[in-house]
């Protein structure tokens, strides 16, 4: 009973921040993970939370990979008669 409660507490925290992130810009997350990225060479941050962080990070790297796969596939080029193609 205990697990399937918090199997529900750490479904609602991922579909918070997936909006959260959702929200952000690119360069909003670049300077978060340039955040992350100072946090982690800090010779005082514990182990646990260098691997936080870095979950974290890898999390922040893979939602702006994923918008910017988007971003390229709305990408067209119009020609000169005015038909539009993938922009290459």
């Amino acid at each position: 009973m205990q697990e399937g409660r918090l199997e529900s507490m750490t479904e609602t925290t991922t579909d918070r921040e997936k909006k959260m992130q959702e929200e952000k810009t690119l360069d909003e997350v670049f300077q978060e993970l340039d955040q992350l990225a100072e946090k982690l060479e800090d010779s005082e941050t514990s182990l646990e939370d260098s691997f936080r962080f870095y979950k974290k990070g890898m999390e922040l790297l893979k939602y702006c990979s994923e918008k910017l796969d988007t971003v390229e596939k709305k990408m067209l080029q119009m020609d000169e008669d005015g038909t539009l193609r993938e922009f290459q």
